[in-house]
């Protein structure tokens, strides 16, 4: 601005002086000196008043078109320009032929942003010089992706069941359950119908009750649980008490209590990592779980369950086998084997595992 006010006054002091010279050169040739100052006093042109304000800066127009990805017009979009001041922000809508124009545009920096429905923004940022037209390239904007969530297996309780069926298919040397360990690190939590599912099929697989007899006569062979005497009626309490042992063992720490405070009562294979770090893992499966939320904590569950079971372990238990040495023995025992249980699954039972290994991840569309 001082520049061209600068340049005006310059004009205002020169071109007087340089009009006036023919003028001059006719009435006295060899006196007249144009470049002189005083020759002002007689020039008929005055010059610019002093403290005259340059013509202000003349205002521009900016016009485009506003095309989609494929490069056709795109007619109705909305087409703001804004500046880097405090100027108002103008707003027009494309017209049949997908263009746009701003008039009466102040000059500086501006910037055009066409937007539509379901179409991601057109930008474009440009400086506007004082009166010019200025042209702005072709702004596209692109037909915004379709995001949609796409679970795969289906909702959660669909993915857990179709989890659980797998499990229910894994046997050591094919024919001894392991239902209750998931090769799958992020497997979907189970419901609370499907925790109640793994337990009655862990509790009436054949497997399980031949299992269950095996150790009533090695108990019988030792006379544990004298109460019950020797003999067939011996025997018979003997797998009717291991029995409910497991039986209720199962419900109390896998399905009930897991259902109640919202707890996985599997084992997570861990597979990977250095052999402290895996042992640490199988050795924490009796006090550690995972949460129906996915996020480790204590294994309120197994405690519980262990204690409830001793509790519940008074009713059929002989009367001189009764006492709080029962209850803790018994719980103390089946907490340490969760431990037991998580060592051998990390280190040994997933070879010798039918179906152990999860499925290839689906390919992505």
């Amino acid at each position: 601005m001082l520049r061209c006010a600068t340049g005006l006054i310059w004009l205002g002091l020169a071109l007087p002086g340089e009009f006036l010279l023919p003028a001059a050169r006719a009435q006295e040739p060899a006196a007249v000196q144009p470049t002189q100052p005083d020759g002002a006093a007689t020039q008929p042109t005055p010059p610019p008043a002093t403290g005259q304000q340059a013509a202000p800066q003349a205002s521009g127009t900016i016009s485009g078109t506003v095309v989609d990805q494929t490069g056709a017009l795109a007619i109705g979009a909305k087409v703001q320009l804004t500046h880097d001041d405090k100027t108002p922000a103008q707003e027009v809508v494309s017209g049949d032929g997908g263009d746009y124009t701003f008039s009466g545009v102040p000059s500086g920096p501006f910037h055009i942003t066409a937007t539509a429905p379901g179409f991601t923004n057109g930008n474009f940022s440009g400086q506007l010089s004082p009166g010019q037209a200025f042209v702005v390239p072709k702004v596209t904007i692109s037909l915004a992706k379709a995001v949609t969530d796409v679970n795969v297996g289906g909702d959660s309780e669909e993915v857990a069941e179709e989890e659980v069926h797998e499990q229910l298919q894994q046997r050591v040397l094919g024919f001894i359950p392991n239902f209750y360990v998931s090769y799958v690190p992020d497997a979907a939590p189970l419901h609370a119908k499907q925790k109640f599912e793994l337990a009655w099929k862990s509790s009436i697989d054949p497997v399980t009750i031949v299992g269950v007899s095996f150790l009533a006569g090695l108990e019988q062979a030792a006379d544990d649980f004298p109460g019950y005497g020797q003999g067939a009626e011996g025997y018979a309490k003997r797998v009717g008490a291991a029995y409910a042992d497991v039986f209720i063992g199962t419900f109390m720490d896998s399905a009930v209590m897991t259902s109640l405070l919202k707890q996985d009562p599997r084992y997570f294979y861990q597979g990977t990592g250095s052999t402290k770090s895996r042992l640490l893992h199988a050795l924490a499966n009796s006090i550690i779980c995972k949460g129906d939320n996915k996020q480790w904590q204590p294994n309120y569950s197994a405690m519980v369950g262990a204690f409830a079971t001793g509790g519940i372990s008074y009713l059929y238990y002989p009367a001189s086998d009764r006492g709080v040495g029962l209850l803790v023995q018994t719980a103390a025992v089946r907490i340490s084997l969760g431990s037991v249980a998580g060592v051998f699954q990390e280190f040994v039972l997933q070879r010798y595992t039918s179906r152990a290994r999860p499925k290839d991840p689906p390919s992505q569309p």
